[in-house]
């Protein structure tokens, strides 16, 4: 049943298309339109924490590599659930952008499994109300762009985009752990 009206509500929302969207939604979902706002989330973590930057920087590295690796090598590969733009069933009913449809199994999204990571992690450091709100808004728009690109069903997304969380919610717990410890150690010693 919940694989019925996943397929349902992708058939619905994927229907929602427009040559203009259809080239939004592209640019949305590339890997480098983004690089400027990773740039900037850098930049201000530079500025703001300075001499701990290298450390928060190491912790963003890793949360990546989690993030990617956990969405393609413990979901991906182990559910095999294939993109509706692969499924038979529904051939000829999913619009896709540019004949593009990606792997052959979507579940879980990893686009919104790292731009949910970006956003939780990034977020907890830079606790200002309007970029939270724009992080979140930004990573919401992403997650659905995949949706509506035919790439991915709403529940690879909604999924990814909780793993993505909870990841992001992980790996700065790890930070604090880390830097709490650093900061006993140095107290210690002075």
């Amino acid at each position: 049943m919940l694989i019925r009206l996943d397929q349902q509500l992708l058939l619905y929302l994927n229907s929602l298309n427009t040559p203009f969207w259809d080239e939004v939604m592209f640019v949305i979902s590339g890997k480098l339109t983004w690089i400027p706002l990773y740039l900037a989330i850098l930049i201000y973590l530079g500025v703001r924490y300075k001499r701990k930057f290298i450390v928060i920087l190491l912790f963003i590295i890793l949360g990546i590599t989690v993030a990617d690796q956990t969405s393609v090598h413990l979901f991906k590969n182990v559910f095999q659930r294939l993109r509706p733009c692969h499924e038979p069933a529904l051939e000829g009913l999913v619009h896709l952008v540019k004949g593009e449809c990606g792997g052959l199994y979507g579940f879980v999204s990893s686009h919104a499994t790292n731009s949910f990571y970006v956003a939780l992690f990034s977020l907890l450091f830079i606790r200002k109300r309007w970029f939270s709100i724009l992080i979140v808004c930004w990573a919401l728009i992403v997650g659905y762009s995949r949706i509506y690109l035919g790439v991915h069903y709403p529940g690879d997304v909604l999924c990814g985009s909780m793993l993505g969380a909870l990841i992001g919610w992980g790996i700065y717990s790890l930070y604090i752990l880390t830097d709490n410890r650093i900061i006993k150690k140095k107290s210690f010693f002075t």
